[in-house]
């Protein structure tokens, strides 16, 4: 029989995956192409695209050149690199991770380069911009390990996140104890951790190129390991690749790519993440994309029309000089968020909300021991704080002031020092509860308000307040931090509702929130002017310097009402927190009532916020604690984490303002300190 020919529409399938690939390329070529030109038209300056070209060719007014020349392309072409070196690094750490969700952003890879930058900063050393580079390469390597490492590879997607965000939190917060210790040293480390792509000529990207030069061809020779890996450890070692060495080698290479990116223009906030995700499903569609090959230039193309695009589009709906002072990183971080609340709600989820944790049950006398301890404890910090401070007292004359019988010296020290202890107190107890309705009602024991971004929308709304009504009084600053709590609360919980509440869709629909209350809350600091920026800054810190007993009476009384609720509604709570069946057997009906205490603790949090500034992690550690020294009856938990909550901020006030008197270091800054590690701790036990 004669062998025929195969037909062209028996050879089509073959040959259009290819060809349709390198369409996609060229396609993606030409966007990038479209977008740096309108990205150089765009200015402060007269200078159209007329004098563009002119000055392209030579023909230009002299200062219509320097503009192009000197400003508008250098700009152009950081956003191309940046772009594209994220895009790229984005690419390899999800493949060789195998997870969806690794980029420079959750990996904590700019936070790390932020703090070794900042720690270089203190010192008042002025390093070359290759240096800073070396310098922010290993703290964003540093980070990336220890996040890798507790959230594994392979495994865990919101575990991965969640060790990101927590490191990443704990890490900024030393960098801002930093900026607010070093003002003059510091100066301006705040503006560039917001990410911009502005230059001034063309040495720093041609300092940086090398460098993303090298570590793209790196990544570009490992490319078939890399995609080795994909098909798992033991396929890949079948086949003679190194895969500890193999991964090692891509994540240093992707960490110096963000290394480079950062030094450059700052973080630019989830490029990383986006352009890789965009790029995925083209690898369903064409088969050149499924290997790492193409895929990386395709995501490092995609990275810089996101960072372009971005541009672009800030330029094109603000104006010229209010476009100058906002961020390139703050559109990206926003777009980001967005994009990691899509793909929470697309994404399959595993998280088993609903599974208990593995307590000891004490009895009666132990729960009374515990309770009768931390009650001494807390006494003995309350004295401390009362008594300790830039001047030291005695309790005489602490009984003197009581009875008002004090001198004007130690009367002003009171005055001022008592409502901060009051405000430190009262915070801790709220947030301790809110956490312990929010892990509830969620059965999710890694919720708190922090994570889930009610205290990102409590602070949202008090700093718009802030900003733009200075003289604003304690009262107003609560409802606007109760309506930015209540606004973010409604769009968590709303999203994260289908399905029960369960731990992957809430936790990142919470961390994509929280990420786009805090770019929102940079954007305003960035934008208004000096003093209200110490001052958002100073209170987003969490520090309760300067309250005074009319701004503790709104918290005071929301806790008293949380409180009152938790223990009239105790039964209803631990039923709540067992599971969906057992509830409505008993003819109880769960959505009312997780809506009650989920609105509870939303009114806690954003008093507390208002009140006390941004503390995270008490709504975390405390409950945490409290479960596993008396159990999970919420009639002994509540008690135990309102006092474990108190004490912990307590303390973190304390230290805050007497380890380095007399400078102060805000609450918030101490308890991420402290708590960050506990998050971490309770990652690992989980994992194993």
């Amino acid at each position: 029989m004669a062998v025929t020919a195969p037909s062209p529409a028996t050879r089509a399938p073959v040959a259009t995956p290819r060809s349709g690939a390198a369409t996609v390329t060229a396609g993606l070529v030409l966007l990038v192409a479209v977008l740096a030109v309108v990205d150089i038209t765009q200015g402060t300056a007269a200078v159209g695209p007329a004098e563009v070209a002119k000055a392209l060719t030579g023909r230009a007014d002299p200062a219509d050149a320097s503009v192009v020349i000197a400003s508008r392309l250098p700009r152009m072409t950081a956003g191309l690199l940046v772009g594209a070196v994220l895009g790229a690094a984005g690419s390899v750490l999800q493949a060789v991770s195998r997870n969806v969700l690794a980029s420079p952003d959750t990996l904590a890879v700019n936070a790390g380069s932020y703090l070794a930058l900042g720690l270089v900063a203190t010192t008042g050393v002025s390093l070359p911009l290759l240096a800073s580079s070396g310098v922010a390469f290993a703290g964003g390597l540093a980070a990336a390990a220890v996040v890798l490492g507790l959230s594994g590879l392979g495994t865990g997607t919101v575990r991965l996140v969640l060790a990101g965000t927590a490191l990443a939190l704990g890490l900024g917060s030393m960098t801002e104890a930093l900026i607010l210790l070093f003002p003059e040293r510091t100066e301006g480390l705040y503006a560039w951790n917001q990410g911009s792509i502005a230059q001034n000529g063309f040495d720093g990207v041609l300092q940086i190129l090398p460098v993303a030069v090298v570590g793209l061809a790196g990544l570009l020779l490992a490319a078939r390991r890399v995609d080795a890996l994909a098909l798992g450890d033991d396929a890949a070692r079948g086949l003679g690749v190194p895969v500890r060495a193999t991964r090692v080698t891509v994540v240093v290479l992707a960490a110096l790519l963000s290394a480079a990116a950062v030094t450059l223009a700052g973080p630019i906030g989830f490029v990383g993440l986006c352009a890789p995700a965009l790029v995925r499903p083209l690898g369903r569609l064409f088969r050149g994309f499924a290997r790492s090959r193409t895929a990386m230039p395709a995501a490092g193309l995609t990275g810089a029309a996101l960072v372009l695009g971005s541009d672009v589009l800030l330029r094109a709906l603000v104006s010229g000089d209010r476009a100058v002072a906002v961020p390139t990183g703050v559109v990206t971080s926003l777009a980001g968020a967005v994009f990691l609340v899509v793909m929470a709600l697309r994404m399959r989820d595993t998280g088993a909300s609903g599974a208990p944790e593995r307590l000891r049950i004490p009895g009666r006398t132990a729960f009374l021991v515990t309770v009768a301890a931390l009650v001494a404890v807390l006494a003995g910090l309350v004295v401390a704080a009362v008594l300790v401070g830039d001047s030291k007292l005695l309790l005489g004359d602490v009984a003197n002031w009581a009875q008002g019988r004090a001198g004007r010296t130690v009367s002003f020290v009171l005055d001022t020092r008592v409502p901060r202890v009051l405000a430190a107190l009262c915070a801790g107890a709220a947030l301790a509860l809110a956490g312990t309705l929010v892990q509830a009602v969620t059965r999710n024991p890694l919720a708190e308000p922090g994570v889930l971004g009610v205290s990102g929308g409590a602070a949202l709304g008090a700093v718009v307040l802030v900003t733009t009504v200075p003289s604003a009084g304690s009262w107003g600053v609560a409802g606007a931090a109760f309506a930015g709590a209540a606004v973010t609360a409604v769009v968590v919980f709303g999203l994260s509702a289908r399905g029960g509440f369960r731990q992957n869709r809430l936790v990142l629909v919470g961390v994509g929130v929280a990420a786009a209350t805090t770019a929102v809350i940079s954007l305003l600091i960035v934008l208004t002017d000096p003093f209200n920026a110490i001052k958002a800054l100073t209170w987003l810190s969490g520090s309760t310097y300067g309250r005074t007993l009319p701004d503790v009476v709104p918290l005071a009384l929301a806790l008293t009402l949380g409180v009152g609720v938790a223990f009239a509604r105790r039964t209803e709570l631990d039923l709540v927190a067992l599971d969906e069946d057992t509830p409505r057997l008993l003819g109880l009906d769960l959505g009312p009532g997780r809506l009650g205490f989920l609105v509870v603790s939303v009114v806690l949090s954003a008093t507390a916020v208002a009140c006390a500034g941004a503390i995270g992690f008490v709504g975390l550690v405390a409950p945490h604690a409290a479960r596993a020294l008396v159990g999970r009856r919420h009639v002994r938990v509540v008690p135990v984490a309102l006092l474990l909550g108190a004490a912990l901020v307590c303390t973190a006030d304390l230290l805050g303002r007497t380890v380095i008197a007399p400078a102060q270091l805000g609450a918030g800054l101490m308890t991420a300190v402290i708590g960050t590690p506990y998050f971490l701790y309770l990652l690992v036990r989980a994992r194993r």
